[in-house]
């Protein structure tokens, strides 16, 4: 299953590995067919760790998952490598993942490992767009309403549609 991730730094594509990840995917697919990470932007921008971004709107108001948190797949045999999304979530709670997630710009194999628990899951992969990310990822950042690591100008995320 292949998205396309539209942003203002451009065209991410992205392809879900349903297989391995089944549950992710499937909550990833809700909300981006709901419309629900269309306005968001990438809200934490680590260079050589990696972006984040669904929840937050370009005045950092938090847009509150609308479907509950899911099992943490984080055993599934997907690997945080450069490249890879996984379901951001609470530290201290696996199972706390709603609508944030976070694109690898590093290998973070550190991240498969458990820390509180759980590791965190991989449900996917850029398959074209890297260079939009390592754009992202260079950007300048702030502290803003409280978050750190914040683009000072907002990376936003216009839509996530299906390409396929």
């Amino acid at each position: 299953m292949r998205l396309i991730l539209s942003t203002s730094k451009g065209n991410i594509t992205i392809e879900l590995d349903a297989e391995n990840a089944p549950i992710s995917t499937e909550n990833f697919l809700a909300y981006a067919d709901a419309g629900e990470y269309d306005g968001t932007i990438f809200h934490r921008v680590i260079e050589g760790f990696m972006i984040q971004g669904g929840a937050f709107t370009p005045d950092m108001k938090q847009r509150q998952g609308s479907r509950g948190g899911i099992k943490n797949e984080w055993e599934n045999g997907l690997s945080n490598t450069r490249g890879t999304l996984a379901m951001a979530r609470l530290g201290n709670q696996p199972d706390s993942a709603t609508n944030q997630f976070f694109i690898n710009v590093s290998d973070n194999d550190f991240l498969d490992q458990p820390r509180d628990g759980a590791g965190y899951a991989v449900f996917g992969k850029v398959v074209e767009g890297m260079d939009v990310i390592d754009a992202i990822k260079d950007v300048p950042t702030t502290n803003k309403a409280g978050h750190g690591d914040v683009p000072v100008e907002p990376i936003l995320i216009e839509s996530v549609k299906r390409a396929d």
